[in-house]
């Protein structure tokens, strides 16, 4: 039978959210304290679940990268994956890497974070699958809009059935770290609550 194997990013093969280590990556501690505050209110109606993760999460990404070029970004995430490589569970990876050489085995990347910047941290692993969160452009910009939704929880199902629909066709093995993983885990034949961490 057929095997995928489907790994959460953020806290799962990262030892932190990579999220904020892009922000600040981008724009330094000024800036990001700056966006915090413009932000508070929606950050705290999101804690208390009063307000989408995602539309909160999109405003953030739009103050700070909307009219940016592409070009522009795609650099900006490919600089932060070579100088990040830090972050990175070398348990969590050496994992992926023991997956991708497995016979008949699928693995994917299932992330809210953003598509752009979760790539280049894979680029000397070819084959793999990145599904995340993928971001809006408008004539070689981006708008501030994600084209997705965003990738946590039911959509994480969502994600891999678009792909690999014929459930009974293949073993699924899933691994993550937080409630947005929750039922991807419940999804898979097995499924790994915060792994790679002793």
């Amino acid at each position: 039978m057929k095997k995928i194997y489907a790994f959460d990013f953020d806290g799962t093969l990262t030892k932190r959210d990579s999220l904020i280590a892009f922000l600040l990556f981008a724009k330094g501690w000024r800036e990001f304290l700056k966006c915090f505050a413009l932000h508070l209110h929606f950050l705290v109606a999101m804690k208390l679940g009063l307000a989408d993760s995602g539309k909160v999460k999109e405003k953030i990404f739009s103050y700070y990268f909307k009219g940016m070029p592409e070009t522009m970004f795609d650099d900006l995430c490919e600089r932060f994956a070579s100088s990040h490589k830090h972050i990175v569970r070398e348990k969590g990876m050496k994992k992926v890497q023991e997956a991708m050489a497995e016979e008949d085995s699928t693995v994917m990347i299932v992330s809210a974070s953003i598509n752009n910047w979760v790539a280049p941290f894979f680029k000397e692993i070819p084959g793999i699958e990145i599904f995340c969160t993928r971001i809006e452009v408008v004539n070689g910009a981006l708008t501030g809009r994600f084209l997705s939704a965003n990738c946590r929880k039911q959509e994480k199902v969502r994600r891999i059935l678009a792909l690999h629909p014929n459930r009974k066709a293949y073993y699924l093995t899933a691994y993550g770290d937080s409630n947005g993983d929750t039922e991807m885990l419940n999804f898979a034949d097995e499924g790994y609550y915060k792994p790679f961490r002793k």
